[in-house]
């Protein structure tokens, strides 16, 4: 019987490793080949020593501080909201709302905000009625970070609501009634209790934040220089596959060395539950 069950689950196993090979590992090895030739195509390893000059080191730097900016921003605003999701009445209504506009084309979203931080937008029109006057919001590094957390907010409450609603609301009565106040229950009790939901969004937003391209081009009008505008450039624009390929590389083993730090203390304490 369990060798059958064994037959029967490996062939179930096919689609999803089919997936994998087709969809994952042909598409990394194929940007690992083209890293290693020029806009010539010649055998080259010079796209990875050009990888590590000032110019690239500069927007690797800034393609990480936007993620962080991103990241936190999401995180301030996407925890006390979950946290207050969580004392609604109709929660599920709630988080069916927020979650919504996700379902939206990416392309509508930045269009839209093209229309409302304009010069002739609402956000102009209202400061034009307060008297504050027309300023220029977009193509600055306010409007790219507030459209980016915009965008992936939803994806930073959603694991975050997840992990609260699993939290067993009997461990922060017992802080209370031992004599915690409302924020060391927090600071010891429910924080510690969520950071794996914590550590799911960030890692939900950080890592397509780190590659941002087309909000860098429609809302900070290419004043706002990251490793993944550099690929679309050296794929559409210059057509230097090898460099744009040698920077999605890098990017490739930036993301997987996040996913493996916001990932090893979860499997750490699965592993001493499992002891």
């Amino acid at each position: 019987m369990n060798s059958t069950a064994a037959r029967t689950r490996n062939v179930y196993l096919i689609p999803y490793m089919l997936w994998i090979v087709l969809f994952v590992i042909a598409p990394i090895v194929l940007i690992v080949y083209y890293s290693f030739f020029d806009v010539e195509g010649n055998f080259t390893l010079g796209n990875y020593v050009k990888f590590f000059t000032p110019t690239y080191m500069r927007m690797t730097l800034s393609s990480f501080w936007y993620a962080f900016l991103i990241t936190a921003f999401s995180l301030l605003i996407a925890y006390p909201t979950a946290y207050l999701l969580t004392k609604t009445k109709h929660k599920q209504l709630w988080l069916l709302l927020i979650i919504l506009p996700s379902w939206i084309n990416l392309l509508l979203k930045a269009y839209a905000f093209l229309g409302i931080f304009g010069t002739y937008g609402f956000v102009n029109s209202f400061f034009e009625l307060v008297g504050i006057g027309n300023k220029q919001i977009l193509f600055t590094d306010f409007s790219f970070v507030f459209v980016s957390v915009y965008i992936f907010i939803p994806f930073m409450i959603l694991p975050i609501f997840n992990a609260l609603e699993e939290l067993n609301p009997s461990l922060v009565y017992a802080a209370r009634d031992l004599g915690a106040s409302p924020w060391t229950a927090f600071r010891r009790v429910i924080f510690p209790l969520t950071l794996s939901g914590v550590k799911s969004g960030c890692q939900a937003v950080f890592i397509p934040a780190l590659s941002l391209f087309m909000i860098t081009r429609l809302i900070a009008g290419n004043r706002v220089i990251t490793l993944g505008t550099a690929i679309e450039q050296h794929f559409l624009v210059t057509q230097d596959w090898g460099m744009g390929a040698t920077i999605a590389v890098f990017l490739i083993i930036a993301m997987a060395i996040i996913m493996v730090l916001t990932g090893n203390r979860k499997r750490g304490m699965k592993r001493e539950a499992g002891h």
